[in-house]
């Protein structure tokens, strides 16, 4: 039987969070990186869920290739048209085909596509109409055969169907749980229902210069309901206010200087240029979308930290590890954190090697940082034995994403 190498080293250096610049950034829920994100990964368990009740296990399946194509928009105080809707593909490989004792089974892949990211489209947004402003194009090809047959192989564990790695790392510094909570609660429900002008489409840019926080706002505010000047710049300050609040419950147990909050910046009121839009993303007329050019896989993009470039969304569950690699790693990091108590940060990288079984990696790296002598043997073995816990799990992954139970962007 194969084994994963294991390695435990100490790293050098301040944690993330004691170092003098950092920043993080999360797009939010309207952004097109997030919403093409969220079309392929409801596409990829559309298909999973259908392969599961049909054929017993989840088929060879990639479809992390989406692009969103903007479309265009006129808005004025009071209202505004879509005058060209938003394309949305969604291309990857799929088994579009399965071969039966009683012949051949054709994958009504297409329906399904189309179908969630419908749903997502209306479960999610309040002004975006799935039919009237979106076009869905579904570009989905059969996968070759060695992928398949890699893929699909029998057996209790899967085999990986790519060479690639995942990478996790703990704590959220509070500049990230900052960033993170700030989009959270401009798109929550509450909020939108005190605030209904605020739209979807809410990035969240935070920098932090030793102990001074800035938070820069754009948040795409809906013509519609937004009669005049007037009314959008207080829209702007309720916003603002709300950052405010929850910059004090993320930061209450922290020594900062300052927070200064930017919403909008790019507004030129002399000039009329506000931030307007019809459906409440940048999606309708100003800005495009590319599946992995969002959030990694804990809901951030954070310049300061190891990351890995894989797009987590539309990969297969079952066997791609640019998906399932990224997502473990983060629950080892956590782990070892938490459990430990004894590292000021854990990194976790993870690499696999294909046809090789998901839950026996290539390697499992593990750094960490701490300001404390510890005994670095003792370490070392809690955090190894910590990995190997978690990766007999692997397969819990599967659940956890079909039935959208884990943060994946």
């Amino acid at each position: 039987m194969q084994r994963s190498k294991i390695v435990v080293e100490r790293l050098q250096g301040l944690p993330v969070k004691d170092q003098h610049v950092e920043l993080v950034e999360r797009k939010g829920l309207g952004h097109p990186d997030y919403i093409i994100d969220a079309a392929c990964e409801c596409a990829s368990i559309a298909l999973s869920k259908y392969y599961l009740e049909n054929f017993g296990q989840i088929l060879h399946h990639n479809l992390d290739k989406g692009l969103l194509v903007g479309g265009h928009s006129e808005t004025w105080f009071g209202g505004g048209v879509v005058e060209e809707p938003i394309d949305i593909i969604i291309a990857g490989r799929a088994t579009t085909r399965v071969s039966t004792a009683s012949g051949d089974v054709e994958v009504p892949y297409m329906m399904l596509v189309e179908k969630a990211v419908k749903e997502f489209i209306r479960e999610n947004f309040r002004f975006l109409d799935p039919e009237e402003h979106v076009r869905i194009n579904v570009k989905v090809r059969m996968g070759s055969t060695d992928l398949r047959r890699t893929v699909d192989s029998s057996g209790d564990v899967p085999r990986a169907n790519d060479t690639s790695y995942g990478v996790g790392y703990a704590p959220l510094t509070p500049l990230e749980k900052l960033v993170y909570e700030v989009e959270r609660r401009i798109n929550s429900r509450s909020f939108k229902g005190r605030v209904p002008e605020s739209g979807e489409d809410c990035k969240v840019m935070g920098l932090r210069i030793d102990k001074k926080y800035t938070i820069t706002v754009a948040d795409s505010i809906l013509a519609p309901l937004t009669p005049d000047p007037g009314h959008y710049e207080a829209v702007k300050e309720e916003i603002r206010e709300e950052v405010l609040r929850v910059v004090d419950e993320v930061l209450k147990d922290e020594r900062y200087e300052s927070v200064e909050v930017y919403v909008n910046a790019a507004d030129r009121p002399a000039e009329g240029i506000y931030y307007l839009t019809v459906t409440g993303t940048s999606a309708e007329s100003g800005d495009d979308g590319n599946t992995g050019r969002g959030n990694r896989a804990n809901g951030l993009i954070t310049p300061n930290r190891q990351m890995s470039l894989e797009a987590t969304a539309g990969k297969n569950v079952r066997a791609h590890v640019g998906k399932l690699y990224n997502l473990v790693a983060r629950r080892i990091a956590e782990r070892i954190y938490e459990e430990t108590g004894k590292a000021d940060e854990v990194y976790v990288r993870m690499l696999s090697q294909i046809g090789r079984p998901i839950n026996q990696p290539l390697i499992i790296s593990i750094q960490y940082i701490s300001l404390d002598n510890i005994d670095e043997r003792s370490f070392a073995y809690e955090a190894a034995e910590i990995a190997k816990e978690q990766i007999k799990e692997i397969k819990e992954i599967e659940r956890l994403v079909l039935e959208q139970k884990i943060m994946l962007f």
